[in-house]
């Protein structure tokens, strides 16, 4: 099985680095090589430029890609949208000068021209409104053209905000929200390896923002210790040879960890232990 990830750019890094933590280590392949094997003999790892999975994958060139989903909508290849991968989020927004007081709404762009990256998403952003424009696809400097006359407004990706307003530019609609996904074709999306590969790599998300407890308890206390943790089903509990405590076990969020641990020591709790979770197959 191919998988296809992003060669270069904001995306590689986050890509491979999710591979890894899901253990799928890389064991060869240079970045400037176009592919890389890994642990598991039936699993191939192909670089690519972002723009080109979606069609990597929609050909059989890749058997599963990660890629954003903007990417895949600009492609217009028809897609199983497996996993939401919980990074490079951002938006494409409709953005025009700040100082333009003619353009206030999508229905002020009638007639107008706009300048992106994504030409078929803006086309069908606007026929979807019903409002006609010129479409003008640039490579790079989008928001430097409603400056230079070249278009009245823009569509481009952002994720704070930031450089459309150091470029005096304010959005005037949200077109799309994008991230990053794991996409295969129809015909592939419920294949044993795909399915696995899936699984790998939510089990790396679910332990995101999770933390382990360990501790250990008087067994007399070992009801109001459950009542405190507000973990994921009931703890697990063992004894503790010789000993009357026993040890409680139990997976809870980061953000409850402080006062978790706080809660546990009032109602007799000791040696609590806090580590992190690589994995977490639910």
């Amino acid at each position: 099985m191919r998988i296809a990830v992003p060669n270069k750019g904001r995306l590689h890094d986050p890509s491979v680095e999710l591979l890894e933590r899901a253990g799928l280590h890389l064991v060869d392949g240079a970045d400037r090589q176009l592919y890389a094997q890994t642990v598991d003999p039936d699993v191939t790892v192909l670089y690519a430029r972002a723009a080109d999975i979606p069609e990597y994958v929609a050909d059989g060139a890749a058997d599963v890609g990660i890629t954003g989903l903007d990417q895949v909508r600009e492609a217009g290849v028809d897609l199983v949208d497996l996993r939401d991968l919980d990074f490079g989020r951002c938006r494409l927004v409709l953005a025009a000068p700040e100082d333009d007081d003619s353009v206030t709404s999508v229905a002020d762009f009638e007639g107008g021209r706009v300048a992106t990256e994504f030409p078929n998403i803006t086309r069908r952003f606007f026929e979807e409104q019903g409002v006609e424009v010129d479409i003008a696809e640039v490579s790079g400097a989008t928001e430097l053209t409603p400056h230079v006359d070249i278009a009245d407004g823009i569509v481009d990706i952002t994720s704070t905000g930031t450089t459309l307003r150091m470029n005096r530019l304010e959005i005037v609609a949200e077109v799309l929200q994008s991230s990053v996904r794991l996409f295969a074709r129809e015909d592939t999306a419920d294949a044993e390896k795909v399915q696995q590969v899936d699984m790998a790599l939510g089990s790396v998300l679910s332990a995101e923002d999770k933390r382990y407890l360990m501790m250990n308890a008087p067994e007399e206390a070992l009801d109001d210790v459950k009542e405190v943790l507000p973990g994921m089903g009931g703890p697990t509990v063992m004894d503790i040879a010789g000993s009357d405590d026993v040890a409680v076990h139990a997976v809870v969020e980061e953000s409850a960890v402080f006062e978790t641990i706080n809660d546990l020591k009032s109602v007799g709790a000791s040696d609590v232990l806090v580590t992190e979770i690589e994995r977490l197959v639910e």
